[in-house]
């Protein structure tokens, strides 16, 4: 039997359900926020609602307009929201204990079990785990002193287009100039290498195979890819190359706030190779892109490449609770005992829901469905975009979901994805946005989700796209 009910009954059964919106208890609630909450509240001046209520791949505002969710917290709630599994767990625990520091307890044991358990091929039963505080940026500032604990080394290559976190250290890895030039300085020796994609390739010619530092006869052919590898070993190994005492390279495996950027299949090969050459630390940010939400467990399990660091938050917490991790080969658990602390990384509470987020996602093969209506939702937008030149690239893995959008001359067009958003909020789908320039339209969906609900949204989704892009044709 199944854990937990089947993800067809977990949801609210009017969603879409909405009136004008937002409504007037929405619109109070906004007012206070805007009145007494910090100036640094951003998400609700693209969506301005406020939420009573989730359940599934659902939620609910206060004034009782029902909204098919295909953005889960940016990607949190894995498992949907309240998923009843999962809350079974949380009850229980919450009425025992909730907080023990890193004591050792049954609820932070089994989910270092269960981590293990579904780890990578290289790191499965040759890894520790740390937890780190309540957000992504914890795990990703551990990593980097993990790193360069081991080599002794103080610089780090990232890339552009990332996104690692808010702190001072993760924000020194995330190439947004905008986000953090308040901020500096920051953590010095951080250098950013290009992050290659196949909508690049299209416009980019040229003999990859004369590019790549790869033996031809493991080069993927993308102009692009080849391109980025070169300049990750010119940084690394050119004694002119600037970076001048290497710990590591920190990547997404698919880019999430760049705009779901799918590398070469070469890419992240190409990297493994060039960090075992130079005998530093290959570090991923699976913190988006990791739990199932690509249709595997770990975004880089779809090229087989292992990193020596791996960093996980978002969905660790199972329905949203804060905790986050960094698994990391054995070897590399040379720090001190208090090497690495935080008071919140014994939240116990979240970590029996973590546990049982796995195993309902184990259980009710998750992976498998994400691969698959992941595709479909992608066909039903490649299909929307065959009669417009607007919808650039559709891309992603599992429920990761890109949609590229550009303008009657080819540049990105962040405002078509704004009004798409807009007119799906307003028909009762939730959506999000991402890429450099705020032209992508970003899909990131529970993994509950239901083929039917996927539909319906879709259905909302591409009559946002044919109204926004029919506008556009008509003011030319």
């Amino acid at each position: 039997m199944p854990a937990g009910p089947p993800i067809d009954a977990i949801h609210f059964d009017d969603a879409p359900s909405v009136g004008d919106v937002p409504g007037p208890k929405s619109r109070e609630l906004l007012e206070t926020q805007r009145a007494i909450d910090s100036s640094a509240v951003a998400y609700p001046e693209d969506i301005p609602v406020a939420f009573e209520a989730g359940k599934g791949a659902t939620i609910r505002d206060a004034d009782g307009n029902t909204y098919i969710d295909m953005f889960a917290g940016i990607g949190v709630l894995n498992v949907g929201h309240s998923n009843p599994y999962v809350m079974e767990a949380v009850r229980d625990q919450s009425e025992k204990l909730v907080h023990t520091v890193d004591f050792p307890t049954e609820a932070r044991l089994g989910l270092i079990e269960k981590l293990d358990e579904i780890a990578p091929p290289g790191l499965r039963g040759e890894n520790r785990v740390v937890f780190g505080g309540p957000t992504g940026s914890d795990a990703v500032e551990a990593a980097i002193k993990l790193a360069k604990y081991n080599t002794g080394g103080d610089g780090l290559l990232a890339f552009r287009g990332s996104y690692h976190g808010a702190t001072s250290g993760a924000m020194a890895l995330t190439a947004n100039k905008g986000f953090k030039d308040d901020y500096t300085p920051l953590i010095p020796d951080v250098v950013h290498a290009k992050y290659p994609s196949p909508f690049i390739d299209r416009a980019e010619s040229g003999d990859a195979t004369s590019v790549c530092p790869r033996p031809a006869s493991e080069c993927c052919r993308s102009t692009s890819c080849a391109r980025a590898l070169k300049e990750v070993e010119e940084i690394i190994e050119d004694p002119y190359g600037g970076l001048a005492n290497p710990a590591g390279i920190f990547v997404e495996p698919i880019q999430g706030e760049g705009g779901v950027i799918v590398p070469p299949e070469g890419f992240l090969r190409g990297l493994r190779a060039i960090a075992t050459a130079n005998d530093i630390p290959l570090m991923f940010d699976e913190i988006q892109s990791g739990l199932g939400r690509s249709g595997q467990w770990w975004a880089s399990e779809w090229a087989g490449v292992t990193p020596d660091i791996m960093t996980t938050a978002k969905a660790l917490g199972g329905v949203g609770f804060p905790l986050s991790a960094t698994i990391y080969h054995e070897d590399l658990d040379t720090w001190d005992s208090g090497g690495h602390a935080g008071t919140y990384r014994g939240h116990v509470v979240a970590m029996r829901a973590g546990t049982r987020a796995i195993e309902y996602i184990q259980e009710h093969d998750l992976l498998a469905h994400a691969r698959d209506l992941g595709e479909h939702i992608r066909d039903r937008l490649r299909t929307a975009g065959a009669d417009t030149d607007r919808l650039g690239e559709v891309r992603g893995r599992g429920l990761f979901v890109g949609a590229e959008f550009v303008d009657a001359d080819g540049a990105p067009d962040g405002d078509a994805v704004d009004a798409i958003q807009q007119y799906c909020f307003e028909h009762g789908v939730l959506v999000w946005t991402a890429g450099r320039h705020g032209n992508v339209l970003r899909l990131l969906p529970p993994l509950v989700l239901t083929r039917e609900l996927a539909d319906t949204a879709l259905d909302v989704v591409v009559d946002a796209i044919e109204h926004v892009t029919a506008e556009t044709a008509a003011t030319r």
